[in-house]
């Protein structure tokens, strides 16, 4: 309980340091939000509204928002007509972690098995196979990868719609192309953490004792292998949840990461800082959630502590 409430802590830390240096870099941003060619607005009604919004007292706008964060109100949207920043959050938040769960259950699902067996067949085709492919699944960029999966199913073989969102066809794309690099990464991880086990002392003993191969490699190699993949799981997942920017820009998802992108495009400084907030919460959450669970797996994590 203590490590926890440490974590805790020091999460709280880091999303007001996080939320310290948004602040600032939005407010050192060139350009003003509301001084827009296409409004054409007077500089009286632009100084009124900065007045109005307290942008033009930089240390007055820091404590209103933060207030207002922390009742889980963000202000209004400078950008979005009649549209608060929390109501921006909530219609295009469920998306994103949607569509990062599913990405980073198919990394789990695909990559730990396949790294599995890579390790188990050292050196054989399998994993050079398997090697080769982490690599370039490491490499791609998404929107490389995306875009050709859109013209291989969607456009060609039409088995998914091109873009957008709102129904289960539209999941299997953008999810498999936000999931290739995490399972990349665990498939890499779990083959590292595989090989080191399996060349342990207790790994031999079983082997030597009778027991079957697969009882010895699921059953008891597995177990410490994969403490490293689950040290990855945490970052990983809030990233894949929060941050597909690219991937929903390719497939036309209305997520998060779309919204932030042109927020930050258009001087939305109210909508900027509250995704990062979020971001950072969700972040620090995940981190949390992985080293309560990394003591329930490894005991020795919590002796420690």
């Amino acid at each position: 309980m203590t490590r926890i409430l440490r974590r805790l802590a020091l999460g709280l830390a880091t999303v007001a340091a996080v939320y310290l240096l948004t602040f600032v870099m939005v407010m050192v941003a060139p350009g003003n939000p509301f001084a827009n060619p296409e409004r054409n607005m007077p500089p009286e009604v632009v100084k009124a509204l900065e007045a109005h919004y307290s942008t033009d007292q930089p240390v007055k706008y820091f404590f209103e928002f933060l207030a207002g964060a922390a009742r889980l109100d963000f202000g209004p949207s400078f950008q979005y007509k009649d549209w608060t920043c929390t109501q921006i959050i909530a219609s295009a938040l469920p998306v994103s972690l949607t569509l990062g769960f599913v990405a980073i259950l198919l990394a789990v699902l695909i990559g730990v098995p396949v790294g599995v067996l890579s390790a188990v067949h050292r050196n054989g085709w399998l994993d050079l196979t398997t090697v080769g492919l982490v690599l370039i699944g490491i490499s791609l960029p998404t929107f490389v990868t995306g875009s050709a999966l859109l013209i291989a199913f969607a456009v060609f073989a039409q088995w998914f719609p091109i873009g957008g969102w709102g129904s289960l066809a539209h999941v299997p794309l953008p999810a498999l192309t936000l999931s290739l690099p995490f399972m990349a990464y665990v498939a890499r991880l779990t083959r590292i953490g595989m090989l080191d086990v399996l060349s342990s002392d207790f790994v031999r003993t079983g082997l030597a004792k009778g027991l079957a191969p697969r009882v010895v490699i699921w059953k008891h190699a597995f177990k410490p292998a994969f403490l490293p993949v689950l040290s990855f799981l945490g970052p990983a997942a809030a990233q894949a949840m929060t941050g597909s920017f690219v991937v929903e820009k390719v497939f036309g998802v209305p997520g998060l990461g779309q919204h932030f992108v042109d927020a930050a495009l258009n001087l939305d400084h109210g909508l900027v800082m509250s995704t990062v907030l979020v971001f950072a919460v969700i972040l620090v959450a995940f981190n949390t959630l992985v080293d309560v669970v990394y003591g329930l797996v490894d005991p020795r994590i919590a002796e420690v502590a």
